[in-house]
């Protein structure tokens, strides 16, 4: 009789989370469908990738790619702007659908958000002001303050525990001993401070190739330090458990991909293709 009472309630169990399950899958796409609107979320201040521009409105690489989606899904778009650590800590629920924001799949983040598709990448780098002559690498900066996105992949690098979840990756190495990681919950005051000098309140920031051209070029107060530091392959993100709506986006990636609108989009806001 126990035995009995033992498989019929294992059956029910299993029952019940095949039920959650199914009515989990596809709810994601199927919100998106019968709202009308497809939620994102990126950074602020992240150019060119997303940012504010003179009419106070979200523009960028990440936010023309974010548009191609909807318009794909035949959708409109609605963007916010929470923190970095807020993104990527999952678990979204009802609050946003997709994130189009310049995100490298790591092992923590794979716990909490799937990563259906790569759509850019680009190195990170080390960035020095250009009045400072010493700083030649990040071994270099031994003991010193660099500056990093809060909840960054930089961070985890600079903690030497980033693990880039990516097929083919290649892992990042650690040519440096102990450094002081000064993280920011917002990329711009990082680059502000590195813009009194070196030792004002930072020495260096780690950020995105791209984003680093983009600064230097618009205030010529910063420099590139050396090599890259890794390859940062870039995915697009979405709350976790939901396949359906994975493989959707994934087809609209690749679609934009084929018809050469992630390219056109690339030359646009970076000046080359860096969606391959």
């Amino acid at each position: 009789m126990f035995q009995r009472q033992s498989k019929i309630t294992k059956t029910v169990a299993l029952i019940a989370l095949l039920a959650a399950s199914q009515s989990h899958a596809g709810a994601t796409l199927d919100h998106v469908q019968k709202s009308g609107v497809l939620r994102g979320v990126l950074l602020e201040s992240y150019p060119p990738f997303s940012f504010l521009n003179s009419k106070n409105q979200l523009d960028g690489f990440d936010v023309d790619v974010a548009k191609a989606v909807a318009k794909k899904l035949g959708v409109k778009l609605k963007l916010d702007t929470p923190s970095w650590e807020v993104i990527a800590a999952g678990k979204w629920g009802s609050r946003w659908d997709i994130c189009i924001c310049s995100m490298t799949p790591n092992k923590e983040r794979a716990q909490v958000l799937d990563f259906p598709v790569f759509y850019y990448n680009s190195p990170a780098v080390l960035i020095a002001n250009v009045a400072d002559k010493k700083t030649s690498s990040i071994k270099s900066l031994e003991g010193k303050k660099i500056a990093v996105q809060q909840g960054s992949s930089y961070e985890s690098y600079l903690q030497k525990k980033l693990t880039i979840e990516a097929p083919n990756a290649v892992q990042p190495a650690y040519p440096f001993n102990k450094v002081v990681i000064a993280p920011y919950d917002n990329e711009e005051l990082a680059f502000q401070d590195l813009a009194l000098g070196a030792g004002k309140r930072v020495d260096a920031v780690i950020s995105n190739l791209v984003t680093a051209n983009e600064r230097i070029s618009k205030t010529g107060k910063f420099r590139i330090v050396g090599s890259p530091l890794y390859q940062e392959p870039n995915w697009v993100a979405v709350d976790k458990g939901d396949a359906q709506w994975n493989a959707r986006v994934k087809q609209v990636i690749t679609e934009l991909k084929k018809d050469g609108t992630l390219s056109a989009i690339s030359k646009k806001w970076i000046g080359s293709d860096i969606t391959n």
